[in-house]
């Protein structure tokens, strides 16, 4: 798709915006902007994401 920006891939550099473990998904809300979380706190905070239509990207 043209205009299309790819998010680079998460690396070990990457921490949870909630408690600092390592980062395995990547929240891109509507406006743009990225939260990123651990396996824990997607998990605890995926229901209302998808509320919100927060595309939600788990990496391995």
């Amino acid at each position: 798709m043209p205009g299309t920006l790819a998010r680079p891939a998460l690396t070990a550099a990457d921490r949870c915006d909630r408690c600092g473990a390592a980062a395995k998904t990547r929240a891109v809300l509507p406006s743009g902007g990225e939260l990123l979380f651990c396996g824990h706190h997607a998990r605890a905070h995926e229901t209302k994401l998808r509320e919100l239509s927060v595309e939600l990207v788990t990496e391995s």
